[in-house]
């Protein structure tokens, strides 16, 4: 890991164009600036290309807009250069920026606050920060417009985070139209890509965007956004509470507001700048970030959507059969509640006979109390599992935000990992509280009837953006709808999550024609690399390395294609490939194989509709 360098470099007055900064490559630039009519703005290109067009920069306080009738004053500058270790599609984290600290008054309230920018080379992320005491209440001012001819790719929140995404024309989405970031965009005559979201998201409420007029998207906090069909159903006595504004004590620091933007999907694949803006881990709890010894990624066996009781001898079963596999973990539903205290302890101490730790589930709302969070994860450590799987959170506003940030911070006193679904997008927290292994917010193996093609080969270049994404991925059955065995098990290296969580029975698993693949793909990985040909919706192909070996997963849309993968990514020499193809005649059937190959070669994947590949390539003995 590399140090932190945080250097101030200048400190100069703002002249009537504003403050421009540009990313260390100089190629990514936001410009902040006020308008004749005084009003607060920005602008983010690429090269020469506009990413978002000249848009209102704002909050509003206690019902004023602080944006509007703004002087600026001079603007700090400086540096950020640091890798930091992290668990995802890679293992170093880069952390390189320039930024800006803006003296902005707003004049007719005397409100002096500061605006920070920083520009990476993927992207960029600004915040406001407005010193004060006492309790006050901000709002949202800001939009972001994109460029005309832009394509973009959202789900509103009918389902949380839970949609299943909408490709549009920027021109054609309504006005009042609701999106769950990231909210992903192809700019026009192919200049690249840009995503809308947010880092570094504590105390304060979770962001939406909104349609507001012709291409551009407003940002709402999570108090206006609708209540989600989830909420409806768990909570309806909270919908009241929850649209209120919530009050922030002090100092208001709102979150990162993020617009990455590259030249292709590998750029906005490989971003860090949701975890770069994110607070530090307390060193306290976790003296050595990510690779703190407790923090273990892995795999995991789940008995929920492919058969199996609710029993304790089951439970046992599925620990066994996970060793099988060499799968680290096993994810328990709620039906452990009511074992004995002998019970549970014994699962915990059969599993680990076999390698195997167990996740515990929990309903959050039992645990909403300092005290009865406190009580279950001691139940949890004192039984020896080895993390917490919390459901139906459902909301983004503020009250809820922290109701994350409690369970995180408590979990990690009690050395106990964390899986959150019901929830919203990651923010960030897998920085903050490495213990974070994975969370929701994406519809995956759970929903039944979902097409799946589509959806499979959108998620790695929209949800996936934010972080990590507890699909649940890998079925035989009905549940793949339109989807290959092939398909399938591409997505367990396609989709990143920590927490690896299968959604197959681990004797279907086992009993696969790939299950040597299925064995060896890992949970997190040291290098990704976007394959390409790959498109939005149409075709994910990824190359991704662990240690010495490679993997290509492919996961298709629902046209057939042939797909020719170069190898060059591969070291000298020559390599064993195990490849995993579509059958041509049946979805519910695979074909395998072994190759010998070198990096001046390539594989050639022939995909079905709904198909897959991945091949797992080792260096020849």
């Amino acid at each position: 890991m590399r140090a932190l360098l945080f250097v101030a470099l200048s400190a100069a007055a703002v002249g009537a164009e504003g403050v421009e900064v540009a990313s260390p490559n100089g190629k990514v630039r936001i410009q902040v600036s006020a308008s004749r009519e005084r009003q607060l703005q920005y602008s983010v290109t690429l090269g020469k290309t506009a990413v978002i067009e000249t848009s209102p920069l704002g909050i509003t306080v206690d019902g004023v807009r602080l944006g509007e009738g703004v002087q600026l004053g001079a603007a700090e500058r400086y540096r950020i250069n640091e890798t930091y270790p992290w668990n995802g599609g890679h293992s170093t984290a880069v952390n390189n920026a320039h930024g800006a600290k803006i003296a902005v008054t707003h004049t007719a309230s005397r409100t002096r606050y500061t605006v920070e920018v920083r520009a990476y080379d993927d992207g960029v992320a600004f915040r406001h920060l407005v010193p004060g005491a006492g309790s006050r209440t901000p709002d949202e001012a800001t939009v972001f417009r994109l460029p005309a001819g832009s394509v973009v790719w959202f789900h509103d929140f009918e389902g949380h985070y839970e949609g299943i995404h909408t490709r549009k024309a920027v021109e054609e989405v309504p006005a009042g139209q609701w999106a769950a970031p990231p909210l992903t965009f192809k700019l026009p005559g192919g200049a690249g890509y840009g995503s809308i979201t947010e880092g570094g998201l504590r105390r304060y409420a979770g962001m939406g965007l909104q349609a507001s007029s012709a291409r551009e998207f407003a940002a709402r906090l999570g108090h206006a956004i609708p209540p989600s069909y989830p909420f409806r159903l768990r909570y309806k006595d909270d919908i009241e509470r929850m649209s209120r504004p919530a009050p922030v004590e002090g100092p208001i620091t709102t979150p990162w507001r993020i617009v990455m933007a590259g030249p292709d999907l590998n750029t906005l694949v490989n971003s860090d700048i949701v975890a770069n803006v994110s607070d530090p881990p307390d060193p306290k709890l976790f003296p050595q970030g990510a690779r703190t010894p407790w923090i273990k990624p892995g795999r995991a066996v789940w008995k929920y959507l492919d058969g199996g009781e609710n029993t304790l001898e089951t439970v046992k079963e599925f620990s066994r059969l996970a060793g099988e596999l060499g799968f680290e973990y096993q994810v328990v539903e709620g039906f452990w509640q009511k074992w004995s205290p002998a019970e549970l302890k014994e699962a915990v101490e059969y599993s680990r006979r076999f390698g195997v730790g167990l996740w515990l589930w929990k309903h959050s709302r039992d645990i909403r109390t300092p005290e009865t969070l406190r009580a279950f994860l001691s139940q949890c450590r004192d039984a020896g599992a080895v993390g917490v799987k919390l459901d139906f959170y459902d909301h983004e506003a503020k009250p809820v935000v922290e109701l994350y940030e409690a369970a995180l911070s408590a979990a990690a006193e009690f050395r106990l990992l964390v899986n959150f679904h019901g929830s919203n997008k990651p923010t960030g927290e897998a920085r903050t509280w490495p213990n974070e292994l994975t969370r929701e917010a994406v519809r995956g193996m759970e929903g039944r009837k979902n097409p799946r093609a589509q959806h499979d080969a959108t998620l790695p270049f929209t949800r996936q953006l934010a972080g990590h994404a507890d699909y649940t991925p890998v079925h035989f059955g009905e549940r793949r709808n339109d989807t290959t065995w092939a398909h399938q098990i591409a997505t367990a290296a396609v989709f990143t999550s920590p927490l690896l969580t299968y959604g197959a029975h681990p004797k279907s698993l086992l009993a696969n024609p790939a299950s040597e693949m299925i064995k060896s793909i890992p949970s997190v990985w040291d290098e990704t690399r976007v394959v390409e040909g790959s498109e939005i919706g149409e075709t994910a192909a990824f190359a991704r390395r662990r240690g010495q070996e490679w993997f290509v997963g492919i996961v298709n849309g629902l046209t057939a294609r042939t797909m020719r993968i170069p190898l060059g990514f591969l070291g000298e020499g020559e390599y064993e490939a195990l490849v995993v193809r579509d059958h041509p005649q049946e979805s519910g059937n695979l074909v395998v194989e072994t190759l010998k190959l070198r990096r001046s070669g390539h594989v050639t994947a022939n995909l079905a509709s709904g198909g897959g590949f991945i091949a797992r390539f080792r260096k020849a003995q």
